[in-house]
């Protein structure tokens, strides 16, 4: 009895054993499949916005492997299985009849030739790269097959498959290959190519531009042959198909915008494939007029361009060129990404100055802005064509990318104001205290980015046009960098929203919109000749500047549909002789903008963000009583509290109108009281020259010079205090310095005199050049008829 119970509990224990053992096993089994199959490095890859490829970059392994395609196109599908696994639907990871079959052959042909594995044994297999081939390994693919088949459906083994089989060389995956092979993603592949794909994973070595070539051309077209016969394909498509030639040698992947990829990469690291907002077809056309440049600017050993267009509503970046790309390799700098890099903008800030004095109401659109020679504290800054107006209104000013007004605007404007302006509006790279830049500030004397400075005249834009949308509202979610990224949710840089913008740091869309005008009616002086070849049918605002030393060229362009941003010149700082904005840049702008879809139409006057006032049509300010020639025109809003014109006065002059008297000299029944438009001597001296309808103030009459209170002269150099540093010439001698005078009657007589000597007579043209000891000195003018004004300068030598 006894001898019966031990064995009843034998059995059990042997029967828990068992079900432990089992029980364990179906743990290991259940656990034993990998969370994750494949742990390869990926390519990074691009598309644009319609899905087309626009470039890859290797893995960090050196092979070409896209991410996992989940949708495999049916072609290739058919062929696939047709080939490798004909059984794939009805089987659980293995195929019985495969393996006996391969059995069978192995020992007919004593050796190895066929292993009978199923798509999904060849996936574990693929995912344990470097395994060796054997029994063991061979039992561990069966059992990892089965598991598989458990978890993934059969279309995603599929998937699994395609996307990590060799296709020769370094080439892993379909997508891959249908790229490195026939130049195209394998949704458009022919039913010929997708059979050499299908069986070249089973011999990835047979690519080859040799002798292999032609022992794919008959595996492939046997298995053409087995899908007309099995009634895949009709016979039209086999006959075709078989005709197809094998691609000679394998196809360089698609790179029409390399550095967005690199930025895409460094960037949005988490993002293998990463879908952008670029059009294609326009990135395709502004990469062909970047290169077509590229001939004519390398001649004058200027070797990098960019272009950078952007959607003004959306924000979205439609083409994306950070340099001059060379097939050949990264020569003279162009892997610089420069839309990214800091640059000296040159006079690109200037719009941004003007649209913001016009949202203050300091000027009004057309105010005149001095226009003579300027030194402060050193700084003496040259229009291009090294000329003066006298005065100039701001519009012009800016269409003509004046220096000197500018810089005027400037210091009128404040340089901590305009510095806390850029800063919110967009400009990032402005990092340093205002005093830092000072008043160089705005042309040039800082760094700025393409990407920004386009952005940012595209919120100004937008805000234009959104400005009816939001019921004459300003909105703060107007102000957004650009974005190249499909899916803005995936943006991992920093997308700065300007939802802290103050009040006071809009830019008005009336002020906006005269600037945006202000830049239509672009003009050049003489020096800076062509610019009128670049009128284009289509209505464009643009801007143009040239940084210090000629070192970089810039163009940017705004139509109510896109921004244009384009830059040229040398990674490397080089400067080039004409490398200007007009002549190397603009006209690349221009031609981008021909290849864009435009429909010509232009921003709507916002009249409720304006009002409409009576200005002085000489001077372009607020008229004042005694200003005659008046025009009603609309301003923008804040330009109500502006400046009344300074430069109407009222004027007595005796009955003839050639005299100016006053009471002292002339019976008051006797005196006209006549308004007359009068500049200052030194505006006047430059602005008569240009305008010859200008009318000097007449003459005082000889018994009335003692009483006239008007200076008729003003001292341009030096002006106070002014420290003059005198360089010595090519042959050792120290060298002179030009002294010049305005006086409103050129034909009048001054007698300079240096420390009380006489030094010199000057008459129509009041320039004298002088050579004074290093030290302080004073300069005395005095005019034929008496009067004289002075200023002390000192010499540095």
């Amino acid at each position: 009895m006894k001898l019966s119970n031990n064995k009843k509990k034998a059995k059990k224990l042997v029967l828990k054993i068992l079900f432990s053992i089992l029980a364990l096993l179906f743990v290991f089994y259940m656990f034993s499949l990998p969370n994750q199959l494949f742990k390869t490095p990926i390519s990074t890859i691009i598309f644009d916005k319609n899905d087309n490829l626009l470039g890859a970059h290797i893995a960090n392994d050196g092979q070409w492997r896209f991410p996992q395609n989940n949708n495999i196109p049916e072609k290739f599908s058919k062929c696939l299985i047709r080939f490798e696994d004909k059984r794939f639907y009805r089987h659980f990871g293995i195929d019985i009849l495969a393996m006996a079959r391969a059995f069978s052959i192995n020992i007919k042909s004593q050796k190895i030739k066929s292993g009978g594995s199923t798509i999904s044994m060849q996936v574990i297999r693929l995912s344990r790269n470097g395994k060796s081939r054997n029994i063991y390994q061979k039992i561990v693919e069966i059992i990892l097959a089965t598991r598989m088949e458990l978890t993934y459906s059969k279309a995603e083994i599929l998937s699994l498959y395609a996307s990590n089989a060799p296709f020769g060389g370094n080439v892993v995956g379909l997508d891959a290959a249908s790229w490195r092979y026939f130049g195209r993603g394998p949704n458009d592949l022919s039913w010929a190519e997708c059979a050499m794909l299908a069986v070249l994973p089973n011999s990835p070595a047979l690519i080859h531009p040799g002798k292999n070539r032609n022992f794919l051309f008959e595996k492939r077209n046997r298995l053409l042959k087995t899908l007309f016969e099995e009634g895949v394909i009709d016979e039209d498509t086999y006959l075709l198909s078989k005709e197809e030639f094998i691609p000679e040698k394998p196809k360089p992947f698609p790179q029409f915008s390399p550095h967005l990829l690199s930025r895409i990469r460094y960037n949005n690291k988490s993002y293998a494939k990463t879908k952008t907002t670029i059009d294609l077809e326009i990135q395709k056309q502004v990469n062909r007029i970047i290169n077509t440049n590229y001939k004519h600017l390398s001649a004058n050993g200027i070797e990098n361009q960019a272009a950078l267009v952007i959607d003004v509503q959306t924000g979205d970046v439609i083409a994306y060129i950070g340099n001059t790309f060379h097939k050949k390799g990264n020569t003279n700098g162009n892997f610089v990404d420069i839309i990214t890099a800091n640059r000296s903008p040159g006079s690109v800030f200037k719009p941004y100055l003007y649209a913001s004095m016009l949202s203050s109401g300091e000027i009004l659109p057309h105010s005149l802005i001095a226009d003579v020679p300027l030194q402060i504290a050193g700084f003496s800054p040259k229009n291009y064509n090294r000329g003066y107006d006298g005065a100039v209104p701001a519009s012009k000013a800016l269409a003509r990318s004046l220096n000197i007004p500018a810089v005027r605007m400037l210091r009128a404007y404040g340089v901590a104001v305009f510095h806390h302006k850029l800063k919110k509006i967009g400009i990032s790279t402005i990092n340093k205290p205002p005093d830092y830049y000072g008043l160089s500030l705005i042309i040039g004397g800082c760094e700025a980015k393409l990407w920004e400075m386009v952005g940012t005249y595209a919120s100004m834009a937008r805000t234009l046009t959104n400005y009816f949308d939001n019921n004459g509202k300003y909105n703060r979610a107007d102000y957004f960098e650009p974005n190249y990224l499909f899916d803005k949710s995936k943006s991992l840089e920093k997308n700065r929203n300007r939802t802290e913008l103050e009040k006071d740091s809009y830019l008005s869309a009336s002020a906006i919109y005269f600037t945006f005008k202000a830049m239509l009616d672009v003009e050049r002086p003489d020096a800076e000749s062509q610019w009128e070849m670049f009128g284009s049918s289509k209505k464009i605002a643009w801007k143009t500047g040239t940084s210090f030393g000629f070192r970089d060229a810039w163009a940017i362009g705004v139509t109510p549909q896109y921004v244009v941003g384009v830059w040229v010149g040398n990674s490397d700082g080089e400067g080039r002789p004409d490398l200007v904005g007009v002549k190397s840049a603009a006209p690349i702008l221009f031609e981008i903008f021909d290849v864009l879809p435009t429909n010509n139409s232009w921003f709507n006057m916002p009249y409720n963000d304006m009002s409409k006032i009576a200005v002085c049509k000489k001077s372009g300010f607020l008229a004042s009583d005694i200003c005659t020639n008046i025009d009603t025109i609309w301003v923008p809003k804040m330009g109500i509290s502006s400046d009344v014109c300074p430069y109407h006065q009222l004027i007595h002059l005796d009955q003839t109108g050639k005299y100016q008297v006053d009471s002292d000299c002339e019976s008051i029944d006797n005196i006209q009281h006549v308004p007359w438009f009068v500049l200052p001597p030194a505006m006047e001296w430059y602005y008569k020259q240009k305008n010859a309808q200008y009318k000097s103030l007449p003459p005082f009459r000889d018994d009335c010079i003692d009483n006239k209170t008007n200076s008729s002269m003003q001292i341009i150099y030096p002006k106070n205090n002014a420290k003059i540093y005198v360089p010595v010439n090519i042959g050792g001698n120290q060298g002179k310095t030009v002294f010049v005078v305005a006086h409103r009657n050129t034909k009048t007589s001054i007698f300079w005199h240096v420390d009380d000597n006489y030094v010199g007579k000057t008459v129509n043209f009041h320039r004298i050049a002088l050579n004074p000891k290093a030290g302080k000195h004073t300069l005395t003018v005095i005019d034929e008829n008496g009067e004289k004004i002075t200023t002390n300068f000192e010499v540095v030598k």
